[in-house]
């Protein structure tokens, strides 16, 4: 696998509102691969890898803020546009009792719908230069079938330059106008990607299957070099093609505060440990203990006080 020293994450960043329902809210921002590229920023701090997001925003200061945040947190925004009389997305979430989560969205006319509605984009203008490139479900989904032929034709790019390209299924039915065309674009984007994360609940309600058996067969025979299968509280099995599946436990927690993040996190724990050389297991063990972390603190973002280091979540126990 090449080294790259610079990644892209494409996707959408929304504003978050967390609270009671007609009570008190807290204002905040989230996004899958942002957190994703968040995590990852942070784990290369101290590495020659250069994070960068591409997404759309307005010209608001909601957007505004948004980036300075980004910037905070060492993401080139450079691959950002910014669009006139368009707005970011917004969020509801309440967590019950057990950490679940509960979502009501507003983003059908959000800014990073009409990202590659321009003649041409940050993103395509990087592609040939760019090392590596993540993206997930929900990124090809918020997108018009013009604009994700265009994603999937950057993907095309990138690897053909020499780059790699990660994928995480991150399904979710509403987004879609169809089971069908969820199908259609999530398999493209398996074809064309080096690195797949599949969470294994979301592959299943993708095909509407209700084997998880038949489920992990047809995830071990996608064509991506690299498979990482996602169980919840069941290890993590990762396939090397031409390997027999690896089985890596995930790390116990006592009490789940909030699942917020913990696929986004384990995302940018894994890219980070591979981009560092680490081997898939290794990769996935720090990825598992990552998330562990996460989920014992509410948000999708643990405060920097609270983000463990590579060194700790690469310690081999005892």
């Amino acid at each position: 696998m090449p080294s790259p020293r610079r990644i892209a994450l494409f996707g959408e960043c929304m504003i978050e509102l967390r609270g009671q329902t007609f009570g008190a809210m807290q204002q905040g921002l989230g996004g899958d691969t942002l957190n994703t590229a968040i995590y990852l920023a942070r784990l290369c701090r101290d590495q020659d890898i250069q994070v960068a997001y591409a997404t759309a925003l307005g010209t608001d200061p909601f957007s505004t803020h948004m980036q300075n945040a980004w910037q905070d947190e060492d993401i080139d925004v450079a691959l950002v546009s910014r669009i006139e009389n368009r707005l970011p997305g917004l969020y509801t979430i309440q967590v019950d009792a057990a950490g679940e989560r509960h979502f009501s969205y507003w983003r059908d006319t959000s800014a990073v719908r009409a990202y590659f509605e321009a003649a041409h984009t940050p993103l395509e203008d990087a592609a040939d230069t760019l090392t590596a490139l993540y993206l997930s479900g929900i990124s090809l989904a918020i997108l018009p079938e013009k604009g994700r032929q265009r994603l999937f034709d950057t993907m095309t790019r990138v690897r053909a330059n020499g780059g790699w390209v990660a994928f995480d299924n991150n399904f979710r039915p509403r987004l879609w106008s169809s089971p069908d065309a969820a199908r259609a674009a999530h398999d493209q984007a398996y074809q064309l990607s080096d690195i797949v994360l599949i969470t294994l609940d979301d592959e299943m309600a993708l095909h509407g299957e209700t084997d998880s058996e038949q489920a992990l067969t047809a995830a071990f025979a996608l064509e991506a070099p690299e498979v990482v299968v996602k169980r919840g509280t069941q290890p993590t099995l990762v396939r090397i093609a031409g390997e027999s599946p690896v089985s890596v436990p995930v790390e116990p927690v006592a009490h789940v505060v909030d699942t917020t993040a913990a696929g986004d996190s384990f995302a940018g724990a894994y890219l980070a440990m591979r981009l560092r050389g680490n081997d898939p297991a290794t990769a996935a063990r720090a990825a598992n203990r990552l998330a562990a972390v996460v989920i014992q603190h509410p948000g999708a973002i643990i405060p920097n006080e609270f983000m463990p280091t590579s060194t700790t979540l690469l310690a081999t126990e005892g």
